[in-house]
């Protein structure tokens, strides 16, 4: 395991966890600790034993409560530009970074999941809830729209109408209403969150990790387009695969009736 102040990280098998680790201050996450999380993620692109990460909490109380208040606010009151540019852009390219990711990542949300902590969830590929997680849009409270990309896409996950509610009253939402919004695939129990979305991890890290990030980029670039544009993503990213030896070895296998050999590796 390898740590510092605001994140540790350590790597179990083929899969990175990611812990956000201010449990004092329920994870908020400063600049040190996105910058730090942005330079982890670039470590895991590199190293290819890793195939997955899963991004979660330390402490009982919070997976995170969103940016830290009383830095952003020392950026608010310096001005526009330097708010922009300290947290709102930051914001917008650590959510950017992990929808965009190669590798599947999946947040398992083990307590407090408000303002940047649920658009984190909201920008992962995947998600698993414990039953004690709690989700909230409060930016409103303060007198500020969300800004790590939450006004985008909670109403692509939900729904214009369901998203509006949730960011126009700031109120509080269950793990089973974020199941029912598409926020979250599912809730397990408290004890149970970590195994479940390393299973969860293992189920993908089974095939192809060069079809798994083919079928990210698809998903991730083809949503916000037409479905002409998206279909043709799609014909791209099967064309990148027909080259590769993950394609001849997975046909192989499964005339020949055995695991593929990139389940092995």
């Amino acid at each position: 395991m390898q740590s510092n102040d605001n994140v540790k990280f350590e790597q179990r098998g083929r899969i990175a966890l990611l812990t956000l680790n201010r449990p004092e201050k329920l994870n908020a996450i400063n600049y040190a600790m996105a910058d730090r999380l942005l330079a982890l993620f670039d470590k895991i692109e590199a190293d290819g034993a890793i195939r997955a990460v899963i991004l979660t909490g330390a402490g009982e109380r919070a997976f995170s409560a969103g940016g830290d208040i009383h830095e952003f606010s020392r950026s608010i009151r310096n001005g526009a530009d330097e708010a922009v540019r300290d947290f709102c852009r930051r914001g917008q390219a650590l959510t950017a970074r992990l929808e965009t990711f190669p590798k599947p990542v999946i947040t398992a949300v083990n307590g407090i999941a408000y303002w940047g902590g649920c658009e984190i969830t909201e920008a992962a590929h995947l998600a698993v809830a414990s039953e004690q997680a709690v989700f909230a849009k409060p930016e409103i409270n303060i007198g500020i729209p969300p800004t790590f990309g939450g006004t985008q896409r909670l109403p692509r996950l939900a729904g214009r109408k369901r998203a509006l509610e949730l960011l126009l009253t700031g109120e509080p939402f269950s793990p089973d209403r974020a199941v029912e919004l598409g926020l979250v695939n599912s809730m397990v129990a408290h004890a149970d969150l970590l195994p479940a979305a390393m299973d969860l991890a293992n189920r993908i890290n089974c095939h192809s990790p060069l079809a798994t990030s083919r079928i990210l980029a698809a998903v991730t670039r083809g949503i916000n387009t037409t479905i002409d544009e998206g279909l043709l993503i799609e014909r791209e990213q099967f064309a990148r695969m027909c080259a590769t030896q993950d394609v001849h070895e997975g046909l192989e296998a499964w005339i020949e009736r055995r695991i593929p050999t990139y389940a092995e590796r």
